[in-house]
């Protein structure tokens, strides 16, 4: 009876976990957003093509830090990473998406290996950056 009670409790605990977790859950941008400030033009990125790539929006995006929480369940990467970094943020936007040469980071990193498997991702900077995207 204890054992069954127990059960039970977990049973219903994982319900409730579970239940506010999709209630917390974010869902992507639908349409294109300018991402702007970069010297050689702005990149117009769009979260679903590259949510089909990644499959799970923490591929790119980190949780909160203790020392610099959320402030809204979805905030944007500028909303921490400036130029230069702010603290208690260490990052500055630039080096949040790939070092001063592009040649290593989280988006070029990515773009990389997608083409290595064949799969045609921008390599040059004039493919993602560009004076036209306003």
């Amino acid at each position: 009876m204890r054992i069954h009670r127990s059960c039970a409790s977990l049973v219903g605990l994982l319900v409730v976990l579970l239940s506010c977790g999709s209630a917390v859950a974010q869902t992507a941008p639908t349409a294109p957003i300018i991402l702007k400030g970069a010297p050689m033009g702005a990149v117009k990125f769009d979260h679903t093509s590259h949510l089909k790539v990644a499959g799970k929006c923490t591929v790119c995006h980190h949780g909160s830090k203790p020392q610099n929480p959320l402030k809204s369940p979805q905030q944007t990467c500028t909303d921490c990473h400036t130029n230069p970094a702010t603290p208690p943020v260490t990052t500055k936007l630039q080096a949040a998406f790939h070092n001063p040469t592009a040649t290593a980071g989280l988006c070029i990193g990515c773009h990389k290996t997608e083409d290595a498997n064949g799969k045609a991702a921008p390599l040059q900077c004039v493919e993602c950056h560009k004076k036209t995207n306003t």
